[in-house]
């Protein structure tokens, strides 16, 4: 599949570059994709919801009567679980979501998005460009020369350019991310995925190990 280079205005570049079969031309793995985005989600949680259990809670040190004698239920604390104020029984404990998915199943769950993308002409290239200051206007009217303003957008960059990271921070629709480190669910929660020329490149060069 070949994909015309587009200039910053929108226009045709007069050149064309192939997309490979290998990365974004494979039959999708659908299981792999949603491995790789519940992994990346359970990354993202802290993990740092507790609950006091019988050890926890203060006080309950003391037996609160005697054993026998007085015709009630035998305690030992106060602090037991079936008592108001007692420590909770199996409640969430600090804990690490974070899983681990073999580098095979993270390729093939990114080629897959790619080849999803590519497949329904979600991708788009345009011509290697920077910014000469950080100016959120001038990265929005590079936007709307591809009529991506209103759309759900992912910005791959060859390397990792600050100056147009801070200009595009402030856009509602738009992520900026290194080819190299766009991740799945970068990818799938994207409508339109937008990739310069080099950072086309680089994603051959990633993939292709």
């Amino acid at each position: 599949m070949k994909l015309d280079v587009l200039k910053t205005d929108g226009t045709n570049s007069g050149d064309q570059v192939e997309l490979s079969p290998d990365i974004f031309g494979i039959e999708p793995n659908e299981h792999a994709v949603w491995l790789a985005v519940t992994a990346e989600l359970d990354h993202k949680r802290q993990g740092t919801s507790a609950t006091k259990n019988r050890a926890a809670v203060r006080g309950g040190g003391k037996k609160p009567w005697p054993q026998k004698g007085r015709g009630t239920a035998r305690a030992g604390s106060i602090r037991s679980p079936i008592w108001v104020g007692g420590g909770r029984v199996f409640g969430p404990e600090p804990r690490s979501y974070k899983t681990r998915l073999p580098l095979k199943v993270r390729q093939l769950a990114r080629k897959s998005i790619l080849s999803v993308k590519a497949k329904d002409g979600k991708i788009r290239l345009v011509e290697d460009f920077s910014l000469k200051a950080p100016k959120t206007q001038d990265l929005h009217r590079i936007l709307e020369s591809f009529k991506l303003s209103n759309v759900k957008t992912l910005l791959l960059l060859d390397k990792p350019d600050r100056i147009v990271w801070l200009s595009g921070r402030n856009i509602p629709m738009l992520s900026v991310k290194p080819a190299a480190q766009f991740s799945v669910y970068d990818a799938a929660n994207s409508d339109v995925l937008l990739i310069q020329k080099s950072a086309l490149m680089k994603i051959h060069e990633v993939l292709a190990k």
